[in-house]
């Protein structure tokens, strides 16, 4: 098939799920309903805009993002196994919002996200300052998965002494997309600044992708065109663990599946994934809500039952 004709498949799909979120939940709603709430004023006016419609922004961006990102970290490690969970990121994010749920619950919840992404952030420059000669990328690898295991030991440390406050950790650390609204939305969006700067790296990952001296030779500065990248892919995915909680695989799963699409070259690939993202985040919180309503599964637990499958797949398939 046409890769034009697969990209435009992706937007009909995005546009489906993205009505259908609208339309279906522990009430729903025809798609009269769902016009009139948008466009015209009626009683499901409140439903839509305060609930579904923010909420279905932020799966498409966030969604997106993660995918983005881990387009990103794969093209810097040279590695089709790579994702930004390997970088310790999330681990990073998701321990600062522990040991502020558990040992500081009486702050407003709104100070959640800055905390989280002060923790991403903290874990990435300790991963930067590992890793900061950056002459292989095993070693950046190897340093994500070592923070990432290290992070993973701390937050099962403080869930397992303080068990009085576990529970609103234990949902912000499944992943999901219940009850956000439109300021955790505005909190994602200057991160959006930098999808034209990423666009503008793609030519030199696409370089960096046959080798370090191929590249060099091409005036590539490898070290420079990595740390670059990394850090755009640092920003997305703390920015986005902050706001929703950590989702597992999509930053895996969304590349594999944008090259077979558009193929490999990062200057189509990225936007593609970055799509392929957004639908799979749309259809996994579309799923947690209708599975068993008016309860809600975490988007989170159902990105894990999506990508797990396919990463034993990718290990097959590479080995």
């Amino acid at each position: 098939m046409n890769p034009t004709y697969k990209i435009g498949s992706l937007f009909i799909l995005i546009v489906v799920i993205a009505i259908s979120s609208l339309m279906l939940g522990a009430v729903d709603l025809s798609l009269a309903q769902v016009w009139q709430g948008l466009f015209v004023g009626s009683e499901s006016y409140f439903t839509i805009h305060e609930y579904r419609l923010p909420r279905l922004i932020l799966a498409i961006v966030v969604g997106a993002s993660l995918a983005g990102a881990g387009t990103l970290v794969q093209g810097v490690v040279r590695n089709p196994l790579a994702s930004p969970d390997i970088l310790g990121i999330s681990h990073g994010a998701g321990l600062a919002a522990v040991l502020w749920m558990v040992f500081v619950p009486g702050l407003s919840v709104f100070w959640l996200p800055l905390i989280a992404l002060i923790g991403g952030l903290f874990s990435a420059i300790l991963l930067l300052m590992l890793c900061r000669k950056m002459t292989q990328p095993i070693r950046l690898a190897l340093s994500g998965v070592a923070l990432s295991a290290f992070f993973g030991c701390a937050i099962d440390f403080v869930l397992l002494t303080q068990p009085m406050e576990v529970n609103n950790a234990l949902l912000w650390l499944t992943g999901s997309l219940w009850g956000r609204t439109w300021s955790q939305l505005w909190m994602l969006t200057p991160w959006l600044i930098l999808v034209p700067f990423a666009l503008w790296r793609c030519h030199a990952l696409n370089l960096l992708v046959l080798g370090e001296e191929k590249a060099n030779t091409l005036g590539i500065k490898v070290n420079r065109t990595r740390l670059s990248v990394l850090c755009i892919a640092i920003g997305w995915t703390s920015a986005c663990v902050a706001v929703v909680g950590p989702l597992s695989f999509l930053g895996l799963v969304s590349p594999h599946l944008a090259r077979q699409i558009i193929g490999g070259r990062h200057q189509r690939l990225l936007p593609v994934s970055m799509l392929v993202g957004a639908l799979l985040l749309l259809v996994a919180d579309l799923c947690a809500r209708i599975i068993h309503p008016p309860l809600e599964l975490p988007a989170g637990i159902l990105t894990a039952m999506l990508g797990a499958p396919y990463f034993l797949y990718l290990l097959v398939r590479l080995k």
